[in-house]
């Protein structure tokens, strides 16, 4: 069954975190909606991040908890604007996001990236 969508109207998370609902409204006018359960939800966690976010906080009642793809490429190119990057980041059946980043942000990140791995690389050779 098909269902062409008009408008996407509410959403509505259980208690439990265990499925979310999008209610919307169909081609002819009428409301309807979408049941998930929350392992289903990775595959639209590109396009609907808070929902999945906040139904597994809910879920296991962590607010650190985040959905994660594992990454399989990364890209850095020139924006149009000297001033700004486009990184891209690809899983490895290349589903990709690109993120505008402005040169000091890139920066930060390199940062913050080489400094999580030193701190990773001196936790592993001290064990």
């Amino acid at each position: 069954m098909q269902i062409d969508v008009r408008e996407l109207t509410t959403y509505d998370i259980s208690d439990d975190g265990k499925s979310v609902v999008l209610n919307l409204v169909d081609a002819a006018g009428e409301p309807t909606s979408l049941r998930f359960l929350t392992p289903d939800l990775g595959n639209l966690s590109l396009t609907l991040p808070n929902l999945i976010e906040t139904a597994l906080r809910r879920q296991y009642a962590d607010t650190s908890l985040r959905y994660a793809f594992p990454m399989g490429s990364w890209s850095i190119e020139e924006a149009s604007d000297p001033a700004t990057l486009i990184v891209t980041l690809r899983t490895k059946d290349g589903f990709g996001v690109s993120f505008s980043m402005g040169r000091a942000n890139a920066r930060q990140l390199s940062q913050s990236l080489f400094e999580a791995f030193a701190k990773a690389s001196a936790i592993a050779i001290t064990h």
